[in-house]
């Protein structure tokens, strides 16, 4: 809408006002132009397009970072410095079907599938105990190989995590004051998926997991008091698992120890943190260019992994890191706002268990490049180099998207533009018979 003169009012010599007409600028052009877009979030699809976009753009910027920071160790490795990406990227696409696919969903559908998600999800968590078909990496037994395809089944157990948990707390939804209670809903969801995840070593999931169920809980409505006795408890577990792993407890007191300056204790288990704080450093503000890293040549390990972030800041410097940040903090608004707008229960928890899983792994990440945290192998979502932890994420936005296109208004919007499509194609010409009408007939007569 174009910004009309405005009247202004400016005292004269005589002190008296007098008005006069000014010229629109481009402040007011920039101001009306962010005022309608501001308007186009009060739509019921808002929720909806601005995920899916954001999501969208998150996917992108990984598969050039994973080309990017994959490309030296892939051709040693394979040959062919696109193997990785290429593989990412087959992963990418048929996310994109799964994602698609998932938002099409009804969203009462998803409340059905969540007792067989969760039966599906720990039949596979099992696998990862049967010999031939486990695989241990890095001190987790939290892979399984079936016929050269490798896969996490933990990704999977955080979907049916949240599907399960969020069904367990609607149906005792009257009695969730009562501990007892209370525990017997959750026993079956959390033992099933974060407990058979402790089994195989694997912290860092598990303690994303005992996260989503905090904010399960808190958005369910739980009493504040009992989280200060379930933090204690969750304190205690997570000290006896560092506590009995000679690995899990070098890298804390590294971390606890802060930056070595020897060479003796940069070549150990503070290489990788290390050697992160490197690439951010040389990045500078600018950074040094997209492909331009040089911790990339073998010098961090897992930089298309669980390091990407920090080829990120070395590669494209501070905006790099801050549009991921900001990217995310869109993502984190839009389930924000899609649990207000739910009416659903369920659908309040199942949306506030996503956003936990994807917002709190993305943090956790960052923390752990940042060397805010003690390294734990978490990847970025949406961004580090990864089949099954792509796919699945990709379904967990797939069923963010099918919640959002149940909001209050959405499936009228929506209905109205298909009416509005099919008015449009109205307009073509047809090419079918043509029909005789009462004038064809009076001019035959």
């Amino acid at each position: 809408m174009a910004v009309e003169g405005a009247r202004q009012r400016v005292p004269g010599a005589t002190g008296r006002w007098s008005e006069r007409w000014r010229r629109p600028t481009w402040l007011d052009a920039t101001g009306e132009w962010v005022r309608e877009r501001t308007r186009l979030l009060d739509s019921p699809l808002a929720t909806h397009h601005v995920l899916l976009a954001t999501t969208s753009v998150l996917v992108v910027i990984g598969l050039v970072m994973v080309l990017s920071s994959s490309s030296v160790e892939s051709l040693t490795e394979y040959g062919s410095p696109y193997a990785v990406f290429k593989n990412q990227a087959t992963f990418a696409v048929l996310g994109a079907v799964v994602l698609v696919v998932a938002s099409r969903v009804p969203a009462r559908t998803w409340q059905r599938l969540a007792l067989p998600a969760l039966l599906g999800s720990a039949f596979l968590q099992l696998l990862v105990f049967v010999p031939g078909i486990g695989k241990t990496v890095n001190g987790n037994r939290n892979w399984i190989v079936l016929g050269g395809f490798t896969a996490q089944p933990s990704e999977a157990a955080k979907v049916a995590l949240v599907l399960s948990l969020a069904l367990a707390l609607t149906r005792r939804r009257d009695a969730l004051r009562e501990p007892v209670k209370l525990a017997g809903a959750m026993a079956l969801p959390v033992g099933m998926t974060a407990g058979l995840v402790l089994l195989t070593q694997d912290l860092g999931t598990a303690m994303i997991m005992m996260a989503v169920v905090i904010v399960m809980l808190w958005v369910a409505g739980i009493p504040g008091r009992w989280f200060a006795l379930a933090g204690g408890v969750a304190g205690i577990a997570a000290v006896l698992a560092v506590v009995t792993s000679t690995n899990r407890m070098n890298r804390v007191a590294d971390w606890l120890s802060g930056t070595p300056d020897t060479h003796e204790a940069i070549r150990g288990l503070a290489w990788q943190p290390v050697q992160g704080q490197y690439a951010l450093a040389s990045g500078g503000f600018w950074g040094l260019g997209l492909g331009a890293s040089r911790e990339k040549w073998s010098w961090l390990p897992e930089a298309h992994n669980d390091f990407i972030y920090a080829i990120i800041g070395e590669e494209l410097g501070l905006p790099g890191t801050l549009t991921i940040l900001v990217l995310f903090a869109v993502v984190a608004l839009m389930v924000m706002r899609l649990v207000r707008r739910s009416q659903d229960f369920y659908t309040k928890l199942a949306v506030a268990g996503l956003g936990a899983w994807i917002l709190g792994q993305a943090l956790l990440n960052m923390g752990v490049v940042l060397s805010l945290l003690p390294v734990i192998g978490v990847p970025l979502p949406l961004i580090s180099a990864g089949g099954s932890a792509l796919v699945l994420t990709l379904l967990a936005i797939g069923i963010l998207l099918s919640f959002a296109r149940a909001e209050p208004g959405a499936p009228e919007a929506l209905r109205a533009r298909e009416s509005v499509v099919a008015r449009s194609l109205a307009v073509l010409p047809h090419r079918g018979p043509r029909r005789r009408g009462a004038a064809g007939r009076k001019d035959r007569r």
